[in-house]
């Protein structure tokens, strides 16, 4: 080999050297500083979206009185309690249906895929929905409460 070449072949391995990476030191920072960030901000972004369910369930809840209003204009009555909320998206025998009266050919869940609860008459009206919460039992708090349409239409008029 010529003299050149071995001179060359040093400066390409002395360019290397300069190329090692990060240290262990330099990466556990990094490491801990993500941490710390996520240790913050990571139980808001989880309440909010927790809180986002709940307000979704409202909506959906809202969404079928308005279902329920129009399926009592076309047949002069509520769904029966055996007849459920499925009458909204599927005709019944011996009424007039019109429907189906939600979009979609399926009853939605409730945003914990739970299924909405139906029952004519109800307390405060001629029927009561309700979602049973993130637990899907009733009772709880916070998220795991219990949402009826009444005490929401309750709480939007005071």
């Amino acid at each position: 080999m010529s003299r050149k070449k071995v001179v060359a072949q040093g400066r390409r391995h002395l360019d290397r050297t300069g190329e090692q990476g990060f240290t262990l030191v330099e990466m556990l920072v990094v490491i801990t500083i993500i941490g710390l960030i996520m240790g913050l901000i990571g139980p808001r972004v989880l309440n909010y979206l927790s809180e986002s369910k709940v307000k979704a369930a409202k909506i959906q809840m809202q969404s079928f009185a308005s279902a329920l209003d129009l399926y009592n204009l076309d047949t002069g009555r509520y769904p029966s309690a055996s007849e459920g909320l499925g009458a909204l998206v599927q005709p019944t025998t011996g009424v007039a249906w019109n429907g189906p009266y939600l979009k979609g050919a399926a009853l939605p869940n409730d945003p914990w895929n739970h299924p909405y609860l139906y029952r004519v008459p109800g307390e405060h009206g001629p029927y009561d929905i309700m979602s049973l919460g993130s637990d899907g039992q009733e009772g709880g708090s916070g998220t795991a409460a219990d949402l009826s349409l009444d005490a929401i239409n309750t709480v939007g008029k005071n």
